[in-house]
């Protein structure tokens, strides 16, 4: 009972019911998450119980002074306790284990994993971890939508459906993108894209996105000032030559995020290290403490602290230009944000590749605009594309990428820079780690996520480019015995003796089954019986014509449980000799493996 109860699929409607309610609860836990960040983050800067915003802007000066590098290690020793004694998963920054649960769980989480991630993430986040709050918002999502699949005892293809759906809630909610939400689950979570996956996550993240702004707003994430599309002329070609090598530096600082987070999880996962997790968190946290004040002492912010926000809408409102602190806080940003996460600290990576994203393209534009200026685009806009590149890069989700960017700051005019730059990131991040910034963990442990997930070439194929032509039909009445000694004399008359795959059984001129010559068929050299083709015939085929998909037939065959499919283009019931072509699940799944070649 077990079984069929866990195997029960539900209709698209109920799913989708289902996915409301995902949308619902993500919503909400987006809006709780983030107050709570906002309420540790004051009590632990300021000692003051307040709910007021905090990672948009930059922190003020805490009120502990030069103690304030103690406030990560305090934070940081409460969310080491959290993630060993209640969910190991919730630590780092989420997304490999959702995609875990997709591929190898079949989209089981833990319910305590919400629950956990909500406080040890907000620890992180609030005390000063350079970690970004998407991770756990996406894995807070992921987990509701599993345990609701769990509930209900749903196929896991339903389960996974969910998951993918809380995640693209969570992103939507937190980020107000509703499309790169969508797209995000496309690209990184759903190992299957059709109407019956698609519209639930649609579902969730709509849902998502209006819950969020009922509380956060319409505005986007960050406010910059757009160019006057009405005074702007083509792209140059100086300053898109400015773009293109800023997608290539872009690649290679995801590259370098990518390995150094690697090695800092390596470093910290072993020895003496991984025998003292508390003392290894406070360690990495004292360092990010240090960082934390030194940059105020000599910058008047924090700068690294948390989500980063405030810097990045610095960046983009033209208040910071130098090349010297824009370099400055990339590899600041880049050390904090690796050893935050390789010690132990729970959050995400996203927030911080903005940061990355933003700094370096900010530094590059100055620099460039220097040696060609002139340009309509500023350097805000060379942050933008940073943003995206670094983003994509790290990732490699394009389409996620340059739409949650253009998103956040609704800046259309930088989208075809943007799409040149975030194309060539990934190239380069590629060329020099096949694994992005998710995928390289689950790798470690020889969990590899197919790169090429969400649909097949294979499928637009029709029935007469898959199908064999390598058949001859013989009577029901025929015995086995006999219908070898023709098959070898067919197959004699044919071009270079071709090898006969399928015979195709005729009884009163009407087809009545199919027999598939395969090696065993032609061992039965003994054969002297009374068995006839006819009693062999196998009568589980669907018929079709040559111009029909392949993506239709695999429906057909699917609902009418059927084993092979003959091949007619004949306008009624065909006769045995109007089959042109035979195909087979076998010759399918070889068909699919050839597909996959190269």
């Amino acid at each position: 009972m077990q079984t069929i109860q866990e195997e029960r699929q539900l209709s698209l409607w109920m799913l989708g019911g289902l996915a409301l309610l995902v949308g619902i609860v993500t919503g909400y836990g987006a809006i709780f998450f983030r107050l709570l960040i906002s309420a540790i983050h004051n009590l632990f800067f300021f000692g003051e119980l307040s709910l007021r915003a905090a990672g948009d802007s930059f922190t003020p000066e805490s009120a502990w002074g030069p103690l304030v590098v103690l406030v990560p290690v305090v934070g940081g020793l409460g969310v080491v306790f959290l993630v060993r004694r209640f969910a190991p998963e919730a630590k780092g920054h989420g997304v490999p284990e959702v995609m875990d649960a997709i591929y190898y769980r079949e989209g089981r989480i833990r319910p305590v994993v919400a629950i956990v991630k909500s406080f040890a993430s907000a620890l992180s986040i609030g005390s000063g971890a350079s970690v970004g709050r998407e991770g756990p918002i996406i894995q807070i999502g992921s987990s509701f939508g599993s345990t609701l699949g769990q509930l209900v005892r749903i196929a896991p293809w339903q389960r996974i459906t969910l998951v993918a759906a809380g995640a693209g809630a969570g992103i939507a909610a937190t980020f107000n993108t509703p499309l790169g939400a969508v797209l995000f689950a496309v690209e990184l979570m759903l190992p299957e894209v059709s109407t019956r996956t698609f519209l639930p996550v649609v579902i969730a993240t709509g849902t998502a996105t209006y819950i969020g702004r009922t509380t956060f707003g319409l505005a986007p994430a960050f406010e910059m000032q757009l160019l006057d599309t009405a005074a702007l002329h083509p792209i140059q070609l100086q300053t898109l030559a400015g773009f293109v090598v800023l997608g290539l530096l872009c690649g290679l600082g995801a590259w370098a995020f990518i390995r150094l987070l690697t090695a800092m999880e390596v470093f910290f996962d072993r020895g003496f290290w991984k025998r003292h997790p508390y003392l290894t968190h406070a360690f990495g946290m004292s360092l990010l403490g240090a960082m934390m004040y030194g940059l105020f002492v000599g910058y008047g912010h924090y700068f690294v602290d948390g989500v980063g926000y405030g810097t990045i809408q610095a960046i983009l409102e033209g208040e910071m230009t130098g090349v010297w602190l824009l370099g400055l806080l990339f590899f600041a940003k880049l050390v904090a944000t690796t050893l935050s996460l390789g010690t132990g600290s729970s959050g995400g990576v996203f927030s911080p590749s903005l940061f990355l994203g933003a700094t370096l393209g900010g530094a590059f534009g100055v620099l460039w605009l220097l040696v060609a200026p002139g340009s309509a685009f500023g350097v805000a806009d060379f942050a933008v594309v940073g943003m995206a590149s670094m983003v994509g890069g790290s990732t490699g989700a394009a389409m996620t990428a340059i739409t949650m960017i253009f998103e956040m700051t609704r800046d259309y005019n930088i989208i075809v820079p943007m799409i040149v730059a975030v194309a060539l990131a990934i190239g380069v991040r590629r060329a020099l780690s096949p694994e992005n910034i998710y995928t390289i963990k689950l790798a470690w442990r020889g969990r590899y996520i197919p790169k090429d997930r969400h649909g097949n070439m294979f499928l637009v194929r029709h029935a007469e480019e898959v199908m064999t032509r390598a058949l001859t039909v013989m009577p029901a009445s025929l015995s086995v015995h006999e219908a070898l000694g023709r098959l070898r004399a067919a197959e004699a008359q044919t071009d270079s003796g071709r090898t006969l795959t399928h015979i195709v059984v005729e009884q009163d001129g009407r087809v009545h089954g199919i027999v598939p010559v395969v090696g065993p068929l032609r061992s039965l050299e003994e054969v002297r019986g009374t068995g006839t083709l006819g009693e062999l015939a196998d009568r589980s085929f669907v018929l079709s014509r040559p111009e029909e998909s392949m993506f239709d037939l695999f429906k057909r065959l699917n609902r009418r449980g059927a084993e092979r499919v003959l091949v007619t283009r004949a306008a009624g019931v065909p006769t045995p000799e109007e089959i042109e072509g035979v195909i087979s699940k076998r010759l399918i799944a070889d068909s699919v493996l050839r597909n996959f070649k190269g």
